[in-house]
């Protein structure tokens, strides 16, 4: 089953800026793609709001930064909280809600609604309004995932890395103060997809790797990060626009990160068969043996692994229906130190980071 979509990490506001509303929680135990994403998709009961009613919701979340936002943020604040609310209190969730992702739930996977983040109109609106902020404040919007995720994920990449080069493929452990000799992996060529402000890349930086690129189909999300790389000394860093679905780039990479862009693939209203096209071009940009780490609040471990299960399934069929299942991805390892809660027996978390390697 899906687990929800995070809210966005916010730095403390400015004073009188009017707080946001506290959402109900869904319960993930409906299905998979139960979650309540930020855009307001949902599946089961959730259907009872309209597309004006999500519409709403979503344009509401995109108020979402740490400088709060020239616009109506009371109105839309609880305009956003009202929609969701109903919704939820018409599907019959309890008020006691758990956000958890289950790796032991045997729903079909990846079965998530579509919503306004699954469009790149969303997040042109959005990206554009975080620019004008940070022209007029200097303030960088939000991280996705919040930020102890962002660095959890920078140093575990780091020692996966680390173990990788060394041969092995065991856990990398999440030991953020355990000390990597082996530095020959620092000038791997990273690639970032749908990188949004770059957060990511600058603490990639910060663990000494060098060739970094970011890629976003947001114009202005490219624009954003280019200049939060330059205030903030991160100059080598390369930023492009481009759309991993319809990608021109025409070098591949040793490492490719995803933080929540194949989430957002996913509720675009063909979500399924654009997943298919994504996992189709990281194939291609990705370099034999290397990595591809996702970092997913949408879906499990175990869903992904299913996932790329089915993608190596589907290419083997289209290329050689003869000669059975070809791997493209395997897995290596997991994120084992994300915080966990109970719920119905079963143990799971909000977001999951998984690697694999290109076979």
């Amino acid at each position: 089953m899906a687990g929800i979509r995070l809210t966005p990490e916010e730095p403390e506001l400015p004073h009188g800026t009017p707080p946001r509303p506290q959402l109900p929680l869904p319960v993930a135990g409906a299905g998979a793609g139960a979650g309540v994403t930020a855009g307001g998709g949902a599946s089961g009961g959730l259907d009872m709001a309209s597309d004006d009613e999500r519409s709403v919701a979503a344009d509401s979340w995109s108020v979402r930064s740490d400088y709060g936002s020239t616009l109506d943020d009371d109105q839309r604040y609880a305009d956003a909280a009202d929609v969701l609310a109903a919704a939820a209190a018409a599907a019959n969730f309890p008020s006691a809600a758990s956000d958890y992702c289950s790796d032991k739930d045997d729903q079909d996977p990846i079965e998530t609604e579509g919503s306004m983040l699954g469009l790149q109109s969303y997040w042109d609106a959005s990206y554009s309004e975080d620019l004008a902020n940070f022209q007029e404040h200097g303030h960088a919007g939000e991280i996705w995932f919040g930020a102890d995720v962002m660095d959890t994920v920078a140093i575990w990449t780091k020692k996966l890395c680390a173990n990788f080069i060394q041969g092995g493929t065991s856990s990398a452990k999440d030991n953020n103060n355990c000390e990597v000799d082996d530095k020959e992996f620092l000038n791997y060529p990273i690639l970032d997809l749908g990188t949004g402000n770059g957060l990511l890349l600058q603490a990639l930086a910060k663990q000494g790797f060098t060739d970094l690129t970011g890629t976003d189909y947001s114009e202005g999300a490219i624009e954003l990060a280019r200049n939060l790389a330059a205030r903030d000394g991160f100059t080598a860093i390369s930023f492009l626009v481009d759309d991993v679905l319809e990608t021109k780039l025409d070098r591949k990479f040793k490492i490719i990160t995803d933080k929540g862009t194949l989430d957002a693939i996913g509720l675009h209203p063909d979500g399924r068969a654009k997943r298919v096209m994504y996992w189709e071009s990281v194939s291609n940009l990705v370099e034999p043996g290397g990595l591809v780490v996702i970092t997913s609040c949408n879906h499990t471990k175990n869903e992904l692994l299913q996932e790329v299960e089915d993608f190596s399934a589907q290419k083997s069929v289209k290329e050689d229906a003869d000669s059975g299942v070809h791997q493209v991805f395997r897995y290596l390892d997991h994120v084992q130190t994300y915080p966990t809660i109970m719920f119905g027996g079963v143990e799971g978390s909000q977001v999951c980071t998984v690697a694999f390697q290109r076979v």
